[in-house]
């Protein structure tokens, strides 16, 4: 199953079922007016969301403009990130120099969840002396968790994925970092792309509490990666488990699977810019010679699956300036 919001002028948008192929939609009705809505219920939603999408399958719906798609969650409780793929944080931290961290947790911040950008949105922010980056990843959505939910029981509470854009800034973090009390400046709006979709749907790519699709990714019109997001060091039940340890996780939490990165990265590129750079300052034992994004650029993120075919659908955006809003 297949789900997106589409813009109707409130802030949760309108829940949308799509098709398999993405041309078709139904609305979910005054029932369900949003996703957040209907995570809050999921036992009750999902039944009714099912017959919506056996209904498109037959035929039914009308066409879906995608323009007014927003994010498949536009906002919500709680958004918690990970950093799940140990090749990245290899790479960080041989290239900047820092020493390892001595711990067996899974690492997560929380971040800011009462706006995510939709997927075309222009994403505007207050300076390019920041180090503006893109950060590709996965994500789930989750209903109630209850606190010492253990990672057998997390994967039960897992009942959407999506594609997500962690906006970073990355001169400002290292500075936040320091503070010992985590991101606040560093971490702007995350951006989503258009579906959100049931473990269900992914078939062989979903495994182990992993997405195993590759994560495809343009900068300025140019490919930057496909890194695949099975190499996850912990899975998202072992990332809601973490999460959950000492309490409860409202219906409609997000956990981000932080930045996919595969060991093969000579051949896969990577999927976000600082790991290009980190790259750089080993291999050339000096400065990195790739800069950060600046206004005008563009990326583009689209996971598939093994097939070929786009799953969450495409984010493409474009950096603006923000500073006069």
């Amino acid at each position: 199953m297949r789900l997106a919001t589409r813009e109707n002028g409130k802030p949760d948008g309108e829940l949308v079922v799509i098709s398999a192929d993405g041309s078709r939609c139904l609305a979910a009705g005054p029932q369900l007016p949003s996703l957040l809505a209907a995570m809050e219920d999921w036992k009750a939603a999902e039944p009714t969301l099912a017959l919506l999408a056996q209904r498109l399958e037959q035929g039914e719906g009308e066409t879906l403009d995608p323009v007014q798609l927003l994010a498949p969650m536009p906002r919500t409780w709680q958004w918690l990130d990970g950093s799940a793929f140990q090749n990245h944080a290899d790479l960080m931290q041989i290239a900047l120099g820092h020493d390892p961290i001595e711990n067996d947790k899974p690492l997560m911040y929380q971040g800011m969840s009462h706006r995510f950008l939709g997927p075309t949105e222009d994403v505007p922010l207050p300076s390019t002396d920041h180090g503006i980056d893109f950060e590709g990843e996965f994500g789930v959505i989750v209903d109630h968790v209850p606190m010492g939910t253990t990672p057998a029981e997390a994967m039960k509470h897992i009942k959407l994925i999506v594609q997500i854009n962690d906006w970073s800034l990355r001169t400002i973090a290292p500075v936040e970092m320091k503070t010992g009390f985590g991101w606040v400046q560093a971490k702007p709006a995350c951006s989503m792309a258009p579906f959100a979709i049931t473990p269900e749907h992914l078939g062989a790519g979903w495994k182990d509490g992993r997405v195993c699709l590759d994560l495809e990714i343009d900068w300025n019109g140019k490919w930057f990666g496909r890194a695949n997001g099975r190499e996850m060091s912990v899975g998202f039940h072992d990332l809601v488990a973490h999460a959950a340890y000492t309490r409860d996780l409202a219906a409609g939490t997000i956990i981000g699977s932080g930045t996919v990165s595969n060991a093969n990265y000579a051949e896969v590129g990577s999927s976000c810019i600082s790991e290009v750079r980190a790259i750089e300052m080993i291999r050339d034992k000096g400065p990195a010679s790739t800069s950060f994004m600046t206004y005008g650029d563009k990326v583009r993120m689209e996971g598939r699956g093994v097939d070929g075919n786009s799953t969450f659908g495409a984010i493409e955006q474009q950096v603006v300036d923000g500073s006069a809003r």
